[in-house]
């Protein structure tokens, strides 16, 4: 089934996975995923390895396993900055042969010690290869506070639309506090012309490393409430994860009422988090009408 074709019958909810460390076995990750499947998610994308780590094979198992072991439906993310045409051919006739054919395009972050292949220099360009390629729906990333590395978002606007007209089908968000950001983001797009589903990115933060992470990684701003929230609970990790959990909640439930197409939740390998927010919002996300 092709992802796309979800948007128009419900608001779509789906969770990101990620595999384990090089240096872990794949089997580590089996467990969130017999725990995630349970909460009928209408799919499960899987991150790739960065350049060179090798983590590509297990994005394609645990998608395997997903498809076949599950019924769960995969999402292959697959960055292209320090991959060759050849070797993005060879990755896309495994997924072909294993029956994945829902991929998200992305450039992918830069390795430190490797340089680009520069066979790709943008997603648009691996989203128009893809499409070329034939066979698999195409999904986009795109940032609701501009990509770090644009000058200003009506730049990055810009490039998201070239990123649809290559290609895409529909669209994530990275991770975001602050609804209102989305919500002027998605009015922006829209006025661009990029008229694909958008779905929402919601990073439910149980500690305050993880915050620190995420903020310097993609460069998401921290509203007063949130900042105020870990402030509070800081200094007790099961308050601050419940904490977490309740501000991800009040987010999904805002966004589900704006109607927003679909809620994309970045479990962090946490089927503990996953769970407690989906059994907070299935309701409301089953009930909520179609705008």
């Amino acid at each position: 089934m092709k992802i796309a074709s979800l948007f128009s019958e419900k608001t779509v909810f789906s969770f990101e996975i990620f595999p384990p460390k090089k240096t872990s076995p794949i089997e580590t990750v089996y467990d969130t995923l017999e725990a995630l499947q349970d909460l009928k998610p209408d799919f499960i994308s899987v991150t790739f390895g960065a350049g060179g780590s090798g983590n590509g094979e297990n994005t394609l198992a645990i998608a395997r396993r997903l498809k076949e072991h599950y019924g769960v439906l995969p999402m292959a993310h697959l960055p292209c900055i320090h991959y060759t045409k050849e070797q993005i051919d060879n990755i896309l006739k495994q997924f072909q042969e294993n029956g994945i054919e829902n991929v998200l395009a992305l450039r992918g972050d830069r390795v430190e010690g490797m340089e680009p292949a520069m066979d790709f220099v943008h997603a648009a360009d691996l989203i128009s290869y893809i499409r070329s390629f034939g066979g698999f729906d195409i999904a986009g990333a795109c940032y609701p506070e501009c990509h770090p590395e644009a000058p200003n978002m009506d730049t990055d606007i810009r490039h998201l639309k070239e990123k649809v007209d290559a290609g895409a089908s529909h669209l994530i968000t990275q991770l975001f506090f602050d609804n209102d950001s989305f919500y002027d983001f998605r009015y922006r797009a829209a006025r661009a012309g990029v008229n694909v589903p958008i779905e929402a990115g919601i990073m439910p933060v149980t500690n305050r490393k993880q915050i620190e992470r995420m903020v310097t990684m993609c460069g998401a701003s921290l509203p007063r409430k949130f900042t105020k929230m870990v402030q509070r609970f800081e200094g007790n990790p099961d308050a601050l994860r419940d904490a977490g959990i309740a501000y991800a909640i009040d987010q999904i439930v805002d966004l589900v009422t704006d109607g927003v197409d679909g809620i994309h939740l970045y479990t962090m390998n946490n089927p503990y988090v996953a769970r407690k927010i989906s059994e907070a919002v299935s309701g409301i996300i089953k009930a909520a009408p179609k705008c």
